[in-house]
């Protein structure tokens, strides 16, 4: 029997991954009595704040403060069983029992349930409800049966053949059994990610409001709506179930438009964390900050996607010749001061399975490039058009980035970074980019599978998933599947490997740079944590003094 208990730990491997877009103003209070509210950056959320639709760092941060979920993850990148889940149990690790701890609430006094986790996963997998994280239950029975026949340019023809999952049933108040379509010994460290956190029944109500004003079970509830542009404030949460209750008694999440602003205000005393220090500040932020500045491993990786259904994109050898024509390790050092390395792979080195020099087409070879683009038959007459999202310190490194093209293949390009992440985000997920555009990816816990299945198996296309270059290689598929039903950690990681190897010769991403994160904070605070995920751990968080 696979036995996973509460308080016990387990190396982590499995799927999971958080969008990064790197994106003034100040929420509204819902507490006035509360003392000393901490405020905390971060941008524009790319969706309404539920779970089931957030895949990107913002609203995560967010969500991560307002709900716990079946196991929680430590800074340390471990799994622990500190969440709602009692035991998470197999026999043969297709079907799984979750047993529930009593006494979890949501903050509208509803008690947390099995079907709280049932009916959630039954919505956001249901294809028709638009969910961004609804690949996550790919692997559960009866998935594909709530996805919608589509036509050949991914538009939906008719109703799903089901609305609810054959692969979870409720088996009482504090316990639900999950049928996996195969064998996945890892399945339970997964279950922490957001999109399988729970809902409460006043959720399928209203779904529009609730995204404005969540209802969650966990250490911060809100005390008022989400105002886009502005942000949101949550007070500690009566009652709180789990391990580790709240120091403070009130988070203002503080939505900037421009990190420098967000820097500006930090140095003044007006906004007491910043979780990113932007680029061009990382020189003087040591200083500036004495005492107050933190510089963690991290597990962001920054890449271009190619919109392979552009024919322009489609051919590899233009993809493998961009990448070619690239001098990472300039830029790193140039526009990102050593707050970011090379990458040579799409696996950070802190994740378990990263290889050094994976990528053989991440080396600048620029009379390879142009036999590359020659044989593609590129015209290079028509200039390359460079997306990134606004306001996210992109534009310095994107220009760089451009004028290695021009000088290194003799094309010329034009910077396609206007558009705040929420009108970003939603071209991504729609075929709606013209040329290589940014994106990042960051681990909700360290696996290989993070960084491969959600980002480029065929069922992550969107709208089920983040794949947003739109790849599919039945062979990579096969290999990240080998991999998820290994009996071993090892031997998953060696299928996984070669996933990759498939992947790096597709190059239907360009890989750019890992990051290392550096966070300031005020003289108000204390014990601030950025962990391997990039998140604040506002439980962790303390008053000065």
């Amino acid at each position: 029997m696979t036995r996973t208990k509460r308080h016990s730990r387990l190396a982590l491997a499995a799927l999971a991954g958080t969008l990064l877009l790197s994106a003034c103003g100040t929420p509204g209070s819902g507490n006035e009595n509360a003392p000393d509210p901490v405020s905390i950056a971060i941008g524009e959320p790319a969706a309404p704040l539920v779970p089931g639709n957030t895949v990107e760092e913002y609203g995560t941060q967010i969500l991560e403060s307002l709900w716990t979920g079946l196991v929680e993850y430590d800074t340390d990148g471990e799994v622990s069983y500190t969440g709602v889940a009692d035991s998470i149990e197999s026999e043969d690790s297709v079907t799984w029992t979750v047993a529930l701890q009593d006494g979890w609430t949501f903050h509208d006094g509803t008690p947390v349930t099995a079907a709280s986790f049932v009916d959630a996963w039954n919505y956001t997998a249901y294809s028709p409800n638009a969910q961004a994280g609804s690949y996550f239950f790919a692997n559960i029975e009866g998935y594909g049966d709530l996805q919608a026949p589509t036509d050949d340019n991914g538009e939906p023809t008719g109703e799903p053949a089901a609305t609810e999952l054959t692969g979870l049933r409720v088996v009482d108040d504090l316990t639900f059994t999950v049928t996996l379509s195969g064998p996945f010994a890892q399945f339970p460290v997964t279950v922490g990610y957001n999109p399988f956190f729970p809902l409460p029944e006043s959720f399928f109500d209203d779904p529009e409001a609730f995204g404005s004003r969540p209802i969650g079970n966990g250490p911060f509830r809100a005390a008022g709506d989400f105002v886009p542009g502005s942000g949101i404030t949550l007070v500690a949460a009566d009652g709180f179930a789990g391990a580790q209750a709240p120091s403070v008694e009130e988070l203002e999440y503080r939505v900037y438009a421009d990190p420098k602003t967000a820097y500006t205000d930090a140095l003044a005393g007006n906004l007491d964390i910043l979780p990113r220090v932007p680029a061009e500040m990382s020189e003087v932020a040591q200083q500036e900050f004495a005492g107050r500045y933190e510089e963690t491993a991290a597990s962001g990786f920054t890449f271009l996607g190619l919109p392979l259904y552009e024919e322009r994109y489609a051919d590899p050898r233009v993809r493998q010749a961009l990448s070619m024509a690239i001098d990472r390790d300039a830029i790193a050092e140039h526009i990102f001061a050593g707050t970011r390395e090379a990458a040579d792979s799409v696996v950070p080195p802190v994740v378990g399975g990263h290889r050094d020099g994976a990528c053989g087409y991440c080396t600048l070879d620029v009379e390879r490039a142009n036999d590359l683009l020659d044989e593609a038959g590129f015209d290079r007459t028509q200039p390359i058009e460079l997306w990134f999202n606004a306001g996210g310190g992109n534009e310095a490194w994107g220009e760089a980035l451009g004028n290695q093209l021009r000088t290194n293949l003799g094309v010329e390009y034009v910077l396609r970074g206007d558009l705040a992440p929420a009108e970003y985000g939603p071209l991504l997920f729609t075929q709606g980019m013209t040329g290589p555009f940014r994106m990042g990816w960051s681990m909700d816990y360290p696996s290989p599978q993070n960084f491969l299945e959600p980002l480029y198996s065929t069922q992550a296309q969107p709208p089920a998933g983040a794949n947003t270059t739109f790849y599919s290689n039945p062979e990579f598929d096969a290999l990240v599947a080998q991999g998820n039903g290994a009996a071993s950690s090892e031997e998953a990681i060696a299928f996984y490997n070669q996933a990759e190897d498939v992947l790096l010769e597709d190059m239907p991403i360009i890989p750019l740079f890992f990051d290392v994160t550096q966070s300031v904070h005020s003289g108000d605070v204390d014990d601030v944590v950025v962990d391997l995920f990039g998140r604040v751990d506002t439980t962790a968080v303390t008053l000065a003094g």
